[in-house]
């Protein structure tokens, strides 16, 4: 009896050499224009994970913004479409090689602006500058964005120079790969866009959109084990109830973020 042809594979993986960017809008409609996510990754298939899930997924069933992934892998060199290298001057792990990533790059740009303003162009790594809200805000005012999903030690730097890439930090600590700090800031860029809340007045007074934390959240009962509802919110008095927030809002910022305490008393000054 003939043994059936296994696939070639890169150790458990079948390789696929399709170039062709995965489109995660499915039978999802695309209101012309919308603001569109293209994510570079060794793992397409972790999008959109949690990004399907809630306002976001309504969002993207609604066409209000899109998501394509686009497969690092079939860019990769020879036989085993090999993406990465041992790192130039020695040292452990394994470095994203600048030609596969060019190749990737240049494929993820057709068809998007060329000002980094309309369409930043972002590299998910710890040593970027720290990802806040004003970046979110930033970015849900261009056209769209680009990702690359580093993995390894990194990236060879040349490639990231030379398509002028903006390096993001999703907080003081390493992940295994950028999947996951991608989605966790598309999810903020997002949430921004016109008509996805519903609720515009909802992004002015949460955390960080004003450099404090936000205040306290209470709804019924009017008392729970014992614990009731500040008054001052039930008294129907809209100026003492926004004084009262603005100042619980203060203080958990000067307790809990001394830095952004630091930062707002000073723009106040």
């Amino acid at each position: 009896m003939p043994s059936e042809k296994t696939p070639k594979s890169h150790g458990r993986l079948s390789i696929s050499a399709s170039l062709q960017p995965r489109d995660l809008m499915g039978e999802r409609p695309r209101v012309k224009g919308s603001w569109t996510a293209k994510i570079v990754t060794l793992f397409p298939q972790a999008f959109p994970g949690v990004l399907e899930q809630s306002l976001t997924g309504r969002a993207l069933d609604q066409g209000k913004w899109a998501l394509e992934t686009i497969d690092l892998r079939p860019f990769g060199i020879g036989k085993h479409r090999n993406v990465d290298d041992t790192p130039a001057g020695g040292g452990a792990g394994m470095v994203l090689r600048a030609d596969v990533v060019h190749r990737a790059l240049r494929q993820a740009a057709m068809g998007t602006p060329a000002s980094r303003k309309d369409w930043p162009v972002v590299y998910l790594s710890p040593r970027g500058k720290p990802f806040d809200q004003a970046t979110a805000k930033r970015w849900s005012q261009a056209e769209g964005i680009t990702m690359l999903c580093g993995r390894f030690e990194g990236v060879d730097q040349r490639v990231l120079d030379y398509h002028r890439v903006e390096e993001v930090s999703l907080g003081d600590f390493v992940l295994t790969g950028g999947e996951i700090a991608a989605q966790a800031m598309i999810d903020a860029t997002v949430r921004l866009l016109p008509g996805v809340l519903g609720n515009e007045e909802s992004t002015e007074d949460e955390s960080h959109a004003n450099g404090l934390l936000e205040h306290p959240q209470y709804t019924r009962p009017a008392e729970w084990e014992g614990r009731p509802i500040p008054e001052v919110l039930l008294s129907g008095n809209h100026a003492k109830i926004d004084e009262w927030r603005r100042e619980q809002a203060e203080n958990l910022t000067k307790e809990r973020r001394p830095d952004m305490w630091d930062a707002y008393k000073g723009t106040a000054d």
